[in-house]
């Protein structure tokens, strides 16, 4: 399939409600597969028996997995010729281990993170590393754009094991379990704003929840999606949460330490709108204050 290994079987997850319209679409792994005409399995439960047999079927040396979403049975993991399946974790493991780890390396504040390929067993991300690439996180650089630049670093480092391990030159380093830290899967909770943190902190959630969910704030009733926003150092006037409007197409917000500049958001059922354009449209008055669910802001 344009490799030097042959695919035998593809799972994948099944057709699940996508997009805003919420219409049944197969996943991306899916449309490829099925374009190119490899078996493919779309299990609501990947250890269902009849799956296994099918697996099993089809003869595999080897399992690769890559953000599947299922627990993966020792049955399922044991089951390729070789014993085992690999997986590809966007971290330097084991630093993030878990559902989230590239939102969470934003949010730490990380310089640099990775891909690691692993083996897969019981305990979540914990399995010997077979190898590590690297790259920096840029400044300015949100979840979304990462992501993108991670999955291509996963395929490199997927291709770059499947040849080791074809060699027979495979070597598997054990992680330090006590050098662990973990990246839970993100929750509604993770997306709201405290505007008494320092800006800096702030800065890193809006990053780490673009460009979904967003980052949450309140002004009064609506709800706002803040999808970039940068940092800015200063003693803050007002009380932290405040709006201030120093030119038509400029909104700071006084945080706990230092400013919030924001640079594109999205209220309830709108666009994403660059700052100047949501303002023209929809005014937030100098002086209003920001905040979460609760904390009753002022009108605007």
């Amino acid at each position: 399939m344009g490799g030097p290994h042959d695919v035998v079987a593809v799972v994948s997850q099944p057709d699940r409600p996508r997009g805003r319209g919420r219409a049944t679409q197969p996943s991306p792994v899916s449309e490829r597969a099925a374009a190119l005409g490899l078996p493919l399995h779309r299990p609501e439960a990947v250890a269902d028996a009849q799956v296994l047999q099918a697996l099993r079927a089809c003869g595999p040396d080897l399992g690769v997995v890559v953000a599947f979403g299922q627990f993966l049975p020792r049955r399922l993991r044991e089951l390729p010729a070789l014993g085992y399946l690999i997986n590809a974790h966007a971290s330097l493991l084991p630093r993030h281990r878990g559902a989230a780890p590239i939102a969470h390396a934003i949010l730490a504040g990380d310089a640099v993170t990775g891909v690691s390929v692993m083996r897969v067993e019981r305990e979540m991300d914990a399995g010997a590393v077979l190898l590590a690439r690297e790259i920096r996180i840029g400044p300015d650089e949100d979840a979304g754009s990462l992501g993108e630049r991670l999955a291509a670093l996963a395929a490199d480092a997927i291709a770059d094991a499947l040849e080791r391990i074809a060699a027979g030159s495979a070597q598997w380093t054990p992680q330090d379990s006590a050098r662990a830290t973990f990246a839970p899967k993100i929750t509604a909770a993770d997306t709201w704003i405290d505007w008494s943190d320092s800006a800096q902190s702030i800065a890193r959630r809006v990053r780490a929840m673009a460009p979904s969910p967003g980052a949450r704030t309140v002004c009064e009733a609506e709800m706002l999606r803040i999808l970039a926003a940068h940092a800015e150092a200063g003693a803050t006037d007002r009380p932290w949460g405040s709006a201030r409007r120093d030119a038509a197409d400029t909104l700071r917000v006084a945080t706990g330490s230092g400013w919030l500049v924001i640079e594109r958001l999205q209220r309830a059922g709108g666009k994403p709108l660059d700052v100047a354009a949501y303002l023209r449209g929809r005014d937030i008055s100098d002086g209003v204050r920001l905040g979460i669910p609760g904390t009753a802001p002022r009108h605007c």
